[in-house]
C-alpha cells in the first residue's frame, strides 16, 4: 500500500498510551494500528467484495431458523450463567 497522505491526530494521553501499548504488543506501528482501525470501521468495500463475502457466508450453511428460536437458543436464561 502506498502511503502518500499525511494526517495529524491528537489523542488524549491515556488513549495514546493504550494504543501505543497495543501496537507494541502486536509488533506494529501506531500508524498502522490506526490505519487498520479506520479501514475496519470506515473502509470502502467494493460491491464485488461484498458479494463475494455474502457467497462465502452462504456457503457456510449455518443453521438458521426464526428470530424467536434463535434468541431462545443464543441468549441464556437468568441463572444459567455461572458466576
Amino acid at each position: 500500500m502506498e502511503l502518500s497522505k499525511k494526517t495529524t491526530i491528537l489523542f488524549p494521553p491515556e488513549l495514546h498510551e493504550h494504543l501505543s501499548r497495543v501496537a507494541r504488543e502486536r509488533g506494529t506501528s501506531l500508524g498502522e494500528l490506526v490505519r487498520e482501525a479506520c479501514e475496519s470501521v470506515y473502509g470502502a468495500v467494493s460491491t464485488p467484495e461484498r458479494r463475494a463475502a455474502v457467497r462465502e457466508m452462504r456457503a457456510l450453511a449455518l443453521p438458521v431458523t426464526d428470530v424467536a428460536t434463535m434468541k431462545r437458543e443464543s441468549v441464556p436464561e437468568p441463572g444459567e450463567i455461572e458466576a
